[in-house]
């Protein structure tokens, strides 16, 4: 008798789980359709993806030619004019992109998203080489920034004495 009232309290509450995922889902489309109509309007939207938690972001660009912005909205509140994650980076010359800076919150999967739009966009202007700096700045997250540049295919080279260092990412290679 207790296993089968526990079994039906279970059952409850996936049914519970399974509607509240449900609701939740039905509402990121909603707001993903809002907020779409609403980036559409600034930038050019090259993607929408799921994040390692499951949630949904768009993924858009700027390019002009001299400075190339990866952008990344999540669908969970309404766009207001800003992003929530970015990649920000500029053309040396045509066969070189560099980046400048990453910013937004960190442990999301947002940098994995943005850097594979990166390097397809990369790819698709014909441009060799993806580069970037780590600076002094940089020494108090270094593990986390190597682990990530490795995970996407990157060469990292690090001076400690200088506490310097260079990413290169090479499309040939790939």
């Amino acid at each position: 008798m207790l296993l089968t009232k526990l079994r039906a309290e279970e059952e409850q509450k996936d049914a519970e789980t399974l509607e509240q995922d449900l609701a939740d889902l039905e509402f990121q489309v909603f707001r993903m359709q809002e907020n779409m109509k609403d980036i559409a309007k600034r930038w050019q939207v090259i993607g929408i993806e799921q994040t390692k938690e499951e949630k949904w972001v768009i993924v858009s660009i700027f390019d002009d030619g001299h400075v190339c912005k990866i952008m990344l909205n999540q669908c969970e509140a309404a766009y207001q004019g800003v992003w929530d994650f970015s990649i920000q980076a500029q053309y040396l010359d045509q066969h070189i992109i560099h980046i400048g800076d990453m910013k937004g919150e960190e442990n999301q999967g947002y940098g994995s998203i943005c850097m594979k739009y990166l390097k397809e966009h990369a790819t698709d202007q014909n441009v060799q080489y993806i580069k970037g700096d780590l600076a002094k700045r940089d020494w108090g997250h270094l593990d986390r920034l190597i682990h990530f540049y490795e995970k996407h295919d990157f060469e990292v080279e690090i001076d400690h004495a200088n506490q310097s260092g260079e990413i290169r990412w090479n499309a040939s290679f790939q």
